[in-house]
């Protein structure tokens, strides 16, 4: 482990990170929203703090090393989101404290979309624009970010590109360099990213609010600039278009790079995770129109409308709402929540376990059957035309094991607080998840949850973003040994 390496790329990440705070700074002076000074501070904190990191280790060139982006990848986003949230401690009279604005950095940061902030409607708008912003940089990830744009990092961004792209497959390059590879997902991230604001504004929003809203609708995050959401709106066209975005982003970004190089889309429904994922959303949305339509819920259209936006927020674990799906009628709510668990595609801004992984599990429980009426078979688990790994099939296993296990203590943690279980219960998975709404007492807003509760969450909200195993690596001992 080279230490002076990962403080001096750790400086270099926090002076880089320091520039997003220009854009919601130069916002508050042009809304003259009076807040500018909260920004401004950010800045000189982080750029500082940055710089004593970096100029102590500026000669430090060795590779790094996968254990290297463990750490890099861990510390960073713990100490990003600290950062982050300076700004939002500093705004005014309305500014949080340092628990709750600490929660809603990470829950931006994360894309978890979780908010502890009632009356949005009325921050400034600077604040409203960086809670999204927030959001935008956490999809693609800031650091997959650096190692496009950081040349410094050398061919060892590799180490830190494996522990920031979610999913058991990592070591698939779209292009022949990790930095080319990092620089494509960025344009393909922000193409999306206007494409999704032109129509939003085509559709009817303000500029503002397009932004916004593209910002956290790429990055399947689920923040808005107005406390009822997308229902804001109520606009059937400014839905369907989040829906479609929301479903893209939740699509690999490795099929949308093929997608733009070969010029042509057969791809999206030749591939095994991404088909099961449009079979696993029409099959909910079907289920859920039904039952709104049979307790009478809404009428047929509306029905349809609400089921169809709620089942693709909430499975793709963006947070959005048009309607309280914690309300609706029967087992309604439990089963939108339980997709969450499911959430979207590896390589994708979306969360949950992640597509693939269901996949995995489902195609090994079918081999055990099949292994006890023929012993002696040699059974291969394959996606598609592929034949699995042993060693991935086994690692998604323990991946599993892992997110049961650290579910269980974190609610069994939530709960000790004073938390009721449903509401225990739904904040952690919706954390762990990476999305945002939750039923019970925090259905509304998590503003109420004691502070230890919180710190709890923000902890679930890291795992998720970093996949479990991220994190765990750096409590055993083997991690540490030479």
């Amino acid at each position: 482990m080279s230490l002076r390496v990962i403080l001096r790329i750790l400086g270099l990440l926090l002076m880089l990170f320091s520039l997003t705070m220009l854009p919601p700074m130069l916002m508050s002076l042009w809304f003259r929203d009076g807040v500018w000074y909260a920004f401004a501070s950010g800045i000189a904190i982080t750029v500082m703090t940055g710089l004593m990191l970096y100029l102590p280790n500026r000669r430090e060139r060795r590779e790094l090393r996968i254990r290297d982006g463990f750490i890099i990848a861990a510390m960073f986003w713990t100490v990003l989101a600290l950062f982050g949230s300076i700004p939002l401690m500093l705004f005014g009279e309305n500014a949080l404290h340092f628990t709750d604005a600490v929660f809603e950095s990470f829950s931006g940061l994360t894309t978890t979309g979780a908010t502890v902030i009632t009356g949005i409607d009325f921050l400034p708008e600077s604040i409203r624009y960086y809670r999204q912003q927030l959001q935008w940089l956490g999809g693609m990830g800031i650091v997959v970010l650096a190692v496009a744009i950081l040349p410094t990092l050398g061919v060892g961004g590799m180490a830190l590109y494996r522990t920031e792209i979610p999913g058991p497959l990592k070591d698939s390059k779209l292009t022949p360099r990790i930095t080319e590879t990092a620089k494509a997902l960025w344009y393909i991230y922000a193409t999306l990213t206007v494409a999704c604001l032109v129509a939003y504004m085509l559709a009817g929003m303000n500029w503002f609010d397009a932004l916004g809203h593209s910002f956290s609708t790429i990055a399947n995050g689920g923040f808005s600039t107005h406390d009822a959401s997308i229902g804001y709106f109520n606009s059937p066209a400014i839905e369907l278009i989040c829906v479609a975005f929301m479903l893209i982003s939740a699509f690999s970004f490795s099929l949308h790079f093929i997608a733009w190089r070969e010029k042509r889309l057969i791809h999206y429904f030749q591939d095994p995770e991404a088909r099961f994922l449009m079979l696993f959303l029409a099959g909910l949305v079907t289920v859920a129109t039904a039952t709104l339509w049979f307790t009478g819920t809404y009428d047929t259209l509306h029905g349809l409308r609400h089921a169809l936006f709620e089942v693709v927020s909430v499975a793709t674990t963006a947070g959005f709402a048009v309607a309280d799906f914690s309300a609706w009628p029967g087992a309604l709510p439990f089963l939108l929540f339980i997709a969450a668990f499911v959430g979207g595609c590896s390589g994708s801004t979306a969360g949950g376990m992640k597509v693939i992984r269901i996949i995995l599990i489902l195609k090994q429980g079918m081999r055990e059957v099949m292994r006890l009426i023929h012993p002696n078979a040699v059974i291969a688990v394959k996606v598609g035309k592929v034949s699995v790994p042993d060693s991935i099939a086994q690692a998604v296993w323990g991946f599993f094991s892992a997110y049961v296990m650290l579910f269980f203590l974190m609610l069994v943690g939530v709960m000790a607080t004073g938390v009721d279980q449903i509401t225990a219960w739904s904040t952690v998975g919706s954390a762990l998840n990476n999305l945002g709404p939750a039923l019970g007492e925090a259905s509304e807003h998590y503003g109420d949850m004691p502070n230890l509760a919180k710190w709890i969450l923000v902890l679930a909200m890291l795992l998720g973003r970093l996949e479990i195993f991220t994190v765990l690596v750096l409590f055993t001992p083997a991690f540490w040994r030479r």
